[in-house]
């Protein structure tokens, strides 16, 4: 019998701690890889209004070459802010064809405005810092983006 509940007893927790990483953020949302040049990341895509407003919000750490990609419905000057975002961000405004059009660096828990410099339909978040490191500049071409509908 004392094995029977110590069975059930690891059963139910294990169930449990699956079931509590199946919540978290990072793995609701699809993943993606992109290439920029060399490199590749694997993002998250955040293609509806909630995934989007929510962003990456809260967390405290991204992996080495993790991020997310924000997937607009309409091509328009977007802008990005930091409001309860924990880590130090670098986010590249992305036109249709995969050209970076500028990069810029956010800080954490501001409400600034980041804008992209052009209409575009793509967002790039990786940590802050990212794209110099990788000597990843506006001009360069990120590959394996998602294929936008035209209206």
């Amino acid at each position: 019998m004392t094995r029977v509940i110590r069975l059930l007893s690891t059963v139910t927790f294990s169930l449990f701690a699956l079931a509590s990483q199946a919540q978290t953020p990072a793995t609701m949302l699809p993943i993606r890889q992109i290439s920029a040049g060399m490199h590749l990341i694997k993002a998250e895509v955040a293609a509806s209004d909630p995934t989007r407003q929510r962003g990456l919000m809260f967390r405290e750490v991204l992996p080495p070459n993790g991020g997310m990609l924000f997937v607009f419905d309409e091509k328009m000057r977007q802008c990005m802010w930091m409001r309860n975002t924990l880590i130090p961000l670098s986010v590249a405004f992305v036109a249709d064809d995969g050209t970076i059009l500028n990069i810029e660096d956010m800080e954490p828990r501001t409400e600034d405005s980041h804008c992209s410099k052009a209409p575009v339909r793509f967002a790039l978040e990786m940590s802050k810092g990212w794209f110099s490191a990788k000597g990843i500049k506006t001009g360069a071409k990120l590959g394996g983006l998602p294929t936008l509908r035209t209206p």
